[in-house]
């Protein structure tokens, strides 16, 4: 990730905040009744989201793990298409 998106994403759940607020204080809710419960909305929101990157690494699927993935498939394609068929027949031999 970069700084740009951790920078983006703080703002974008401070914004989030802020408009449940808003909301709340739309809806008739005193100043600190709504900040309270602004503060519990955004609280389960990051939860929600922290449990999916603990999921993500839980279960191994995260974007690094998949570039390398990637990457090793390449490297070992790349190296089956530069080898001749003599090399081919004797590596599908030795299996």
């Amino acid at each position: 990730m970069r700084r740009i998106d951790a920078l983006l994403i703080t703002l974008a759940f401070f914004l989030f905040g802020a408009m449940s607020y808003g909301s709340l204080r739309v809806f008739g809710l005193n100043p600190q009744t709504a900040g309270i419960w602004s503060q519990v909305i955004v609280l389960f929101g990051l939860l929600g989201w922290l449990s999916t990157y603990i999921f993500r690494v839980a279960t191994g699927n995260m974007t690094l793990n998949q570039q390398i993935e990637d990457y090793k498939t390449a490297v070992l394609q790349k190296r089956l298409e530069e080898m001749t068929p003599e090399e081919l027949a004797e590596l599908q031999s030795e299996d």
